[in-house]
């Protein structure tokens, strides 16, 4: 599945006036540049930006100063290039990595994600080793996974909504391929984000086969909360830089993308909603340029939301049937409570005694306060911010306990 190197100027899909205008402006934020040099901030071959350069020779765009190397040379912009370069300039400020086009990067998306193989129960459960869940909550996350279908968890918060999702994505193992940017006519769209995707090193022995213009990642996982716009929905354009950003719904293909706290955005529910129902049911998203043009774009990803709202007061039945899997994350018993209270003291190295946690049980019921899956880490955490408070070993006694109590929950 890697990309193969482009042997010619027609093998990367790119129109060749969109490779000479880039060649320009990486000659335009230089003083003087070499064939090497251009190869490497546009990451093609040598021979074809060496044939590249030679067309900007033949127009009395650059000037050559001498050779660089077997098939290279130092060169700089005439004027007549530095004019021809102001004005690509104007239409896209982008400079950097030569694009991919629609259709290659179309083509790879769909691929990728239909040649991701089933993810076994074994790896579910390995993902999830550290959650205490229902057979059932693991063996529907990991349907949602394997069939690549949207998953919708709900339930009282602190609980683990938001944990299922960052856990899964240990059991998505295979690196995905994505592409620096894409290219419409002149315009660009950055696709990799250095902030959200995690590079892989690549295999020595096929540095040089790869088209570099891909980059190999770990399926991406882009998490977005009660900031969500619908703006973000949409490609971001830099009036500064004069090229457009990703929205999250390409920067998390072939990975997951979560939406956090669901209903808690700026906008209505249903309106978020409304937006995601053609990506859902048919993969595939419109996007707008700024000139009006619109281009469709494919959405690969494993669509996942939480929330703690009831699910009647943020869906509507349209979107419920479109999602794939429906997953409700309720309160944790006693019994499960304390086996998370446990697990989490054993990273300490402190065994619980029972009659601890019986007590704890009893003071749960006596403040009608009702169990999370959250709060064994949250008082043992306190717990041991009161021994680094007074340079004492971490102790879970009745006395620290109590102070954590009060401390997390206050006085009632």
């Amino acid at each position: 599945m890697a990309p193969r190197v482009p042997g010619n100027l027609r093998d990367t899909g790119i129109d060749r006036d969109v490779l000479l205008g880039l060649l320009l402006k990486v000659c335009y934020t230089s003083t003087q540049t070499s064939t090497e040099l251009a190869a490497g901030r546009m990451l093609l071959p040598v021979p074809l930006i060496a044939e590249l350069l030679e067309e900007l020779r033949r127009e009395n765009l650059v000037e050559i100063l001498g050779s660089s190397g077997p098939l290279g040379f130092r060169f700089t912009l005439s004027q007549k290039g530095r004019d021809r370069a102001l004005r690509a300039m104007e239409i896209s400020g982008y400079v950097g990595p030569a694009p991919i086009s629609l259709e290659a990067y179309t083509a790879s998306v769909q691929h990728q994600a239909a040649a991701r193989p089933p993810v076994a129960p074994e790896k579910i459960a390995e993902s999830l080793a550290g959650m205490t869940l229902t057979d059932e909550a693991r063996m529907l996350a990991g349907l949602a996974v394997t069939g690549n279908r949207s998953l919708f968890v709900y339930g009282p918060a602190g609980n683990g909504k938001t944990s299922i999702f960052l856990n899964l994505r240990k059991a998505l193992t295979d690196g995905v391929w994505v592409p620096h940017c894409i290219a419409i006519d002149q315009q660009v769209i950055r696709i990799f984000d250095a902030q959200v995707h995690e590079t892989l090193e690549l295999p020595q022995q096929s540095v040089r086969s790869i088209d570099h213009r891909w980059v190999r990642i770990r399926p991406p996982l882009v998490v977005v909360g009660g900031e969500l716009r619908l703006e973000d929905l949409d490609l971001a354009w830099s009036p500064s830089l004069r090229f457009y950003e990703a929205p999250i719904q390409l920067k998390s293909n072939c990975g997951i993308l979560l939406i956090d706290d669901f209903g808690r955005q700026r906008i209505d529910a249903r309106e978020l909603l409304n937006r995601w129902i053609v990506p859902m049911e048919y993969h595939i998203d419109y996007l707008t340029l700024q000139t009006g043009q619109k281009i469709c774009v494919p959405v690969r990803n494993l669509l996942m939301f939480a929330t703690n709202l009831d699910p009647k007061d943020v869906t509507d039945p349209a979107f419920l049937r479109r999602m794939g899997y429906r997953l409700n994350l309720t309160s944790p018993t006693p019994e499960q409570y304390c086996a998370i209270f446990r697990r989490y003291a054993e990273r300490y190295g402190i065994l619980v005694e029972e009659s601890l946690l019986q007590n704890l049980m009893d003071r749960y019921q006596r403040e009608r306060r009702e169990l999370r899956c959250s709060e064994p880490r949250d008082l043992i955490e306190r717990m041991r911010d009161f021994s680094r408070y007074y340079d004492r070993p971490m102790e879970i006694t009745p006395q620290t306990l109590d102070v954590a109590w009060r401390g997390f929950f206050g006085s009632i």
